[in-house]
């Protein structure tokens, strides 16, 4: 009976939790940038135009946390054109919000005459 090193440590597999690492702090963020909005709103914290921009700038980073954790959009050189695909669909959405609060707001000021 001959004594045989184990070499199965070498080819192990990382465990789960290197890879449930990114998910979780994603999760953590996203609810502390929910909860923060909750609590700002129920507490009457600031003043209402001051409310609508706390909420859009953690909204806007609660966007972020979402495509960096969960859709792994990064810098890196794989990730350029799903980065450049997402900047294109926020342009569009955007001319097509805009230009929609521009013709309902034109609409309005011209229907009062």
């Amino acid at each position: 009976m001959s004594h045989h090193p184990d070499h199965s440590s070498e080819h192990a597999t990382p465990s789960n939790s290197t890879h449930l690492k990114p998910y979780l702090i994603g999760f953590v963020l996203a609810v502390i940038l929910t909860a923060i909005p909750f609590a700002i709103v129920m507490n009457g914290v600031f003043s209402k135009g001051m409310t609508v921009t706390v909420i859009s700038v953690l909204a806007a980073a609660q966007m972020l946390v979402h495509l960096v954790y969960f859709l792994h959009m990064d810098r890196s050189q794989e990730q350029r054109s799903n980065v450049q695909v997402a900047l294109f669909s926020v342009l569009i959405i955007g001319i097509v919000v805009i230009g929609s609060l521009w013709v309902m707001h034109n609409l309005n000021v011209h229907m009062m005459y």
